[in-house]
C-alpha cells in the first residue's frame, strides 16, 4: 500500500496529541473548576468591621457566586481571575434589600411587572427584592397563588427576589403551608387596602395568626392604620389639595392601630411583630416603650417620608398620595432622629405604582387618586443625599438598606460583603449628581414625586452573585434577566 500524503513526521506526533488533548480537555476542566474567579480591587469598600470605608480586596467565587476571600488595602499579590479595578471616586457597598415591593404580577402586571420592577431596583444597587402579597391576582394568600406567582417570576426577575405571605381574615390555616412553602413572613392590613381580594385584619383575625404562628420564628409586618371611631370631619377643602387628604388620614390612625397591636403582642411576647411604612412620628413613645418592655418589634419607613414635606407638595400633584400621608417637615424631621437613635430599623421604598388612569394625574384629585409611590431605584441617591449633608456616614444607611432587611426577611447570605455572602454589589459614586428624570425610572408607568429633584450619588454599576448585571454607561442591564427566587 503506498504511503499515505503528507505523513506526520514521528518527532510531530507527541505535541501535536498534547495539543488535542487540551483542546479536549479545557470544557471537561471548566465543569469541573467552574467559571473561575473574579477579584475586585476597592479604593474604598464598605465592610462590616466599619460604618466607614476602607480600602479592600475582595475575591468572588464565580462558580458559587460566593465572597472567599477579603484582604485590608489593595492587594496585587492575590489577585486572581478576571480582575475589576475600581476608580478612586467609587465606593463599593453591599447589594441593597428592599423588603417593601409591590411588582403586582400575575394580574396587574400593567400597573408593574417583575421584569421592569427588578430593572428599575438593579439600577439602584438593589439586589434582592421581597414582594408584597398585594396587588397581585390572585394575592399571595395560600400555596397555590405562591406557586402562581413563582412561575411568572421564573426567568422574568433581574434581582434575586423572595415572597411575602397574605394574612388575611378567614385563611389562619394557609398561614403554616406558606411559611413551609417558603415566604419570608406575612403582610397585614388593619384598614381598608384598596383591593377587595385583600380585605384588613381586625384584633381578633391578629390574635388567631399570632396564634397559629407561635411555634415559628415568621415576622408579622402590619399595615397599621384603623378607622378611628369618631372619623375625621369630611373637609369642604378642594380634592386636589393634598391637605385635603393628609387631613383625612391623620396621624391618630397610625398611632391607635399600632397601641392595638402591642396590646396584642403583650400576650404573644416571642412573636415578631414589623411595623411597614411608619410616617407618624407621634408614635415613636408608644415604639420606645414596648421596645423597653422586651417585645419582639421591628419599624420601618419609607424615603418618601424622610424625603419629602407636605408642606412641599403642589395642588393636583396626586404622584404624592400614599398612605399613610406624607406629613409636615416637623414631622419629618422626627423619623431621622429616630432613625439615627435606632428606635427605626431600616428603610424601604414602599414601591406601589399604578396606570396614569388611576393616578387621576388630569382631575389632580387626591381624594379619588390611587394611593402609591413610584421609586425603585432611587432610594440610596434620596438617602445619600441628605444624609451626606448631616455627616451620617454611609455604613448606617446600608445599615437601614441592607443589613437590616436581610435580618428581617432571613436571608442569611446577604446583606453585607463577609466571607461567605453572596457576592452581591453596588458600585456607587457618592459625588455625582443628577436631576431626575423619566429617563433615570426603570419601572413600567414612569410616574413619581422624585421627578426634578436633584441628587447627590450614582449607581454606576451593580453586581449579582459576581456578575455584572447593571452599568450605567453601558446600556444599562447587561444580558438576560439572572435573578433567583430565594
Amino acid at each position: 500500500m503506498p504511503p499515505p500524503n503528507n505523513p506526520i513526521p514521528p518527532n510531530a506526533r507527541l505535541p501535536l496529541l498534547a495539543a488535542l488533548a487540551a483542546i479536549l480537555l479545557v470544557p471537561l476542566y471548566n465543569l469541573v473548576a467552574g467559571p473561575g474567579t473574579l477579584t475586585v480591587l476597592a479604593p474604598h469598600a464598605l465592610l462590616p468591621t466599619s460604618l466607614r470605608v476602607q480600602p479592600a480586596t475582595v475575591r468572588v467565587d464565580l462558580g458559587t457566586g460566593k465572597v472567599v476571600g477579603i484582604w485590608g488595602g489593595i492587594r496585587e499579590d492575590v489577585v486572581k481571575g478576571k480582575v475589576v479595578r475600581l476608580g478612586e471616586d467609587e465606593w463599593m457597598l453591599p447589594g441593597m434589600i428592599d423588603t417593601h415591593v409591590h411588582l403586582n404580577s400575575p394580574g396587574r402586571s400593567h400597573w408593574e411587572s417583575i421584569r421592569h420592577g427588578t430593572l428599575a431596583a438593579l439600577s439602584g444597587g438593589v439586589t434582592t427584592l421581597v414582594d408584597m402579597p398585594l396587588n397581585s391576582l390572585p394575592p399571595t394568600n395560600n400555596v397555590s397563588a405562591l406557586e402562581t406567582k413563582r412561575k411568572v417570576a421564573k426567568g422574568n426577575a433581574y434581582t434575586d427576589i423572595a415572597f411575602w405571605g397574605g394574612s388575611v381574615p378567614g385563611n389562619e390555616r394557609d398561614l403554616k403551608p406558606l411559611w413551609e412553602a417558603g415566604v419570608r413572613g406575612f403582610k397585614s392590613f388593619m384598614v381598608n387596602s384598596g383591593v377587595d381580594e385583600f380585605q384588613h385584619v381586625s384584633a381578633a383575625d391578629i390574635e388567631a395568626a399570632f396564634t397559629e404562628l407561635s411555634n415559628t420564628s415568621t415576622p408579622l409586618l402590619y399595615h397599621a392604620e384603623v378607622s378611628l371611631p369618631t372619623p375625621p370631619e369630611e373637609s369642604s377643602a378642594s380634592p386636589t389639595l393634598h391637605s385635603t387628604w393628609l387631613s383625612s388620614r391623620p396621624n391618630e390612625m397610625e398611632d391607635e392601630a399600632i397601641s392595638l397591636l402591642l396590646s396584642l403582642l403583650r400576650a404573644h411576647p416571642h412573636t415578631h411583630a414589623h411595623i411597614v411604612h411608619l410616617s407618624s412620628a407621634s408614635a415613636l413613645p408608644l415604639i420606645r416603650a414596648a421596645r423597653a418592655e422586651g417585645l419582639n418589634l421591628t419599624v420601618e419607613t419609607c424615603f418618601h417620608y424622610l424625603v419629602l414635606r407636605a408642606e412641599d407638595i403642589p395642588e393636583g400633584a396626586t404622584q404624592f398620595k400614599c398612605a399613610p400621608p406624607i406629613r409636615g417637615e416637623a414631622n419629618r424631621r422626627a423619623l431621622w432622629e429616630a432613625l439615627r437613635d435606632g428606635d427605626i430599623d431600616m428603610v424601604t421604598s414602599d414601591h406601589s405604582p399604578s396606570v396614569p388612569e388611576l393616578k387621576e394625574l388630569e382631575s389632580g384629585d387626591f381624594m379619588k387618586a390611587w394611593g402609591g409611590i413610584g421609586g425603585l431605584g432611587l432610594g440610596i441617591s434620596l438617602l445619600w443625599s441628605e444624609a451626606s449633608a448631616h455627616s451620617i456616614p454611609i455604613g448606617t444607611l446600608i445599615k437601614w438598606m441592607s443589613a437590616a432587611p436581610a435580618q428581617l426577611a432571613g436571608l442569611s447570605s446577604k446583606g453585607a460583603i463577609r466571607l461567605g455572602a453572596d457576592a452581591d454589589f453596588a458600585i456607587f459614586a457618592p459625588e455625582d449628581e443628577f436631576t431626575v428624570s423619566k429617563d433615570d425610572l426603570h419601572f413600567l408607568n414612569k410616574i413619581s414625586p422624585y421627578e426634578g429633584l436633584t441628587l447627590k450619588g450614582v449607581v454606576r454599576r451593580t453586581f449579582l452573585r459576581g456578575k455584572l448585571v447593571w452599568d450605567k454607561t453601558g446600556k444599562g442591564a447587561q444580558g438576560r434577566p439572572r435573578g433567583r427566587l430565594i
